[in-house]
């Protein structure tokens, strides 16, 4: 059967069995070498009032948001760009 990628598109190796993580967006189970981990920092106050604050010289609070997406979520919201034809298959042995 042809190979598309020489790591099969995950970095599991010869580790066996790995967890299954769901993704936040669509909830696919999608193994944990092949999910997109995305961390964000969101601000409690608003754009302007932050600015406002920042110049008086106020500490605002940032939460930190990791989410956890599949390959085809990652595309759709441009976590990650589909590679051109050429460089798909660079990785695949003959």
């Amino acid at each position: 059967m042809p190979v598309k990628r020489k790591n099969r598109g995950r970095g599991k190796g010869s580790k066996g069995h790995e967890p299954m993580i769901q993704c936040d967006n669509c909830g696919a189970f999608v193994p944990r070498s092949k999910i997109q981990r995305i961390t964000r920092r969101v601000s409690l106050v608003g754009g302007d009032l932050a600015r406002e604050l920042k110049k008086q010289g106020a500490y605002i609070a940032e939460n930190v948001v990791t989410k956890n997406l599949c390959i085809s979520c990652a595309i759709h919201y441009g976590v990650l760009k589909v590679r051109p034809r050429e460089e798909r298959k660079k990785s695949v042995f003959i």
